[in-house]
């Protein structure tokens, strides 16, 4: 890439967020989909905003990481849109992640 290392990150800033803002809008798609099609999930996002913060030396609780992601408090969400994982779902996700998540 020949942009300047501020530009290229504010891009990938802006990328970040839509994608935050596409997950957002898929209450849908369930956390344990997104770990056993893509290997990461809502959670994870917001655990690497909090290994940034914390590299950075920037206060930011693991709550604050995951509201930052989800847009409202994890229980909340949680509890308006997250369902049971069905026994498929967890037999995928030991395969895919076989020492847990």
């Amino acid at each position: 890439m020949s942009i300047d290392q501020n530009t290229r990150t504010e891009l990938e800033a802006a990328a970040f967020r839509r994608l935050i803002d596409h997950l957002r809008g898929r209450t849908d798609v369930q956390n344990i989909e997104l770990m056993n099609l893509a290997g990461f999930c809502r959670n994870c996002l917001s655990n690497w905003m909090k290994d940034a913060a914390d590299a950075k030396g920037v206060p930011l609780t693991k709550d604050e990481s995951r509201e930052a992601i989800y847009g409202m408090p994890y229980e909340e969400w949680k509890a308006k849109y997250q369902g049971p994982a069905t026994p498929e779902q967890l037999e995928a996700m030991k395969k895919v992640h076989p020492h847990g998540h």
